[in-house]
């Protein structure tokens, strides 16, 4: 049996963020997860926004870390090597009855401490945006809604924690935990037993299957879908921020913005089903989301479509983000409700879990030598010739290029393999690099991808999974 003093339930932004935070301490910290690579299910698919919490409700605990955490990017994405970019955005009402809304909405903004909400004129939003439907009113100006690389940022989390001393036990679908005496006393995994004072569950999706096993789930998680398209990065019709309709009390509703790589982001849908493994598009959603866009912006080019997804959400039911310790089971902490802002909050969510548990009675003291930085993987294509020269005199492998849409190097594929909690899968290696997100979409660079995680796994092709085990790309030897 495996002994810690933590088990963190959930390797997708928010336990990495509370993995890391928690590895400040002198305190032993063990994250599990289901999945075999850290970045969770709703973390891995999303918009990739960093909110700053304006649309929130206010006085509530969303409210609370959303606002809190919008400001800590900057240093944070510094100090971990994360693309960030804060490109601002945009709620342009196009119709009266949405012009309308728009003091309510600022006003909503300035209950949410968020005051750097502006009105913007029809001529000013249209010289921001040339591609704003011409009808458009006035709307909003958010300037800090910003963009990140979501797989980056929890993997420079997780690597992050991995320095500091936090194992992770990926692949390991836990199954049960033990009490005791209203104690907390283990957590049992598909790859064992481990003894903890604390479980941390943010399991996201299934957090509240987590809380059945402490009897501790008096709420349902029920997935919403969101279905997206990606747009190819020369498509015909950009925008340069971030483009939001008017929201509902149901969804903030389908935009279009920019991705951190440069490509298109259109939707996404919002659809409850009780799957919550089902991550399929479908005719109906998509129609949706070019009908509702096209409202925003009429010559957004679906054409230009390179990929469509589907993410899921874990909406809660009764909803609201929720914290909870309990005084009748010491040691657990259930976290459930993380929706839309999940990524965002993530970071002050690391903090406030962790400021709740000292103020608890943990007597967790803090390291004298906390690492705080982390370097992340070169990107060839993004460096100046002379330093490209430099870096293929160094390693021959830079001057190999395996993904030809991306232009991503055999060195970076390396790189993504060989680093702690390093890719075990074709879209592992994607996540982290990007061979296999162009135009193609690793129809050129996938054979090549499999050959090399194969060759550095010391496996055969036919046991590289394209992401979930099982989800084999090769058969069989044709000769």
């Amino acid at each position: 049996m495996l002994k810690t003093d933590v088990v963190v339930i959930g390797a997708g932004a928010v336990g990495c963020a509370i993995a890391r935070e928690l590895s400040k301490y002198n305190v032993n910290v063990i994250v599990v997860d289901k999945n075999e690579d850290v970045g969770g299910d709703a973390s891995k698919s999303n918009s990739a926004i960093i909110h700053t919490g304006y649309d929130a409700a206010p006085g509530t605990l969303e409210s609370q870390l959303v606002v809190a955490a919008n400001p800590m990017y900057d240093e944070l994405c510094r100090d971990l090597d994360v693309p960030f970019k804060r490109i601002g955005a945009i709620l342009p009402a196009i119709t009266e009855e949405q012009f309308e809304k728009l003091p309510e909405i600022k006003a909503k903004a300035f209950r949410n401490h968020v005051y750097d909400v502006e009105y913007m004129s029809r001529d000013e939003l249209l010289k921001m945006e040339p591609e704003l439907n011409p009808e458009v009113k006035g709307g909003l100006y958010i300037p800090r809604e910003s963009i990140i690389d979501p797989f980056i940022l929890v993997q420079a989390l997780a690597e992050n924690a991995f320095a500091n001393g936090v194992e992770f036990l990926l692949g390991a679908k836990v199954t049960d935990i033990k009490t005791e005496n209203g104690k907390i006393k283990s957590v049992v995994t598909e790859k064992g037993e481990i003894e903890t004072t604390y479980v941390i569950n943010s399991a996201g999706l299934y957090c509240d299957e987590i809380a059945e096993m402490v009897d501790k789930a008096d709420y349902k998680v029920v997935a919403r879908k969101g279905q997206f398209y990606i747009l190819d990065n020369k498509t015909s019709c950009k925008v340069n921020k971030i483009v939001l309709p008017i929201p509902t009390k149901i969804t903030k509703g389908k935009l279009m913005c920019p991705t951190i790589h440069g490509n298109m982001l259109v939707g996404p849908t919002a659809e409850d089903q009780p799957s919550k493994t089902d991550k399929s598009t479908s005719t109906e959603g998509l129609d949706s989301i070019a009908k509702d866009v096209k409202n925003l912006v009429p010559n957004v080019n679906l054409r230009d479509t390179i990929t469509q997804y589907s993410g899921l959400r874990p909406n809660r039911n009764p909803e609201g983000l929720n914290f909870n310790m309990y005084d009748d089971l010491f040691g657990y902490v259930n976290l459930s409700g993380v929706r839309s802002t999940g990524l965002t909050l993530s970071v002050a969510m690391g903090k406030y879990v962790v400021e709740q548990l000292l103020l608890s009675g943990a007597g967790f003291v803090l390291k004298d030598n906390f690492i705080k930085t982390r370097k992340g993987i070169i990107k060839f294509s993004e460096q100046t010739k002379e330093v490209q020269e430099e870096l293929v005199k160094e390693n021959p492998l830079y001057g190999n290029i395996v993904c030809r849409c991306e232009t991503i190097t055999e060195a970076e594929i390396l790189d993504a393999i060989k680093r702690p909690l390093g890719a075990k899968s074709v879209d592992a290696v994607k996540r982290r690099v990007r061979a296999g997100m162009g135009r193609c979409q690793g129809g050129f660079c996938g054979p090549k991808v499999i050959e090399i995680l194969a060759r550095e796994l010391k496996v055969s092709p036919e046991e590289i999974n394209k992401n979930d085990p099982g989800s084999y790309m090769n058969v069989g030897r044709a000769r």
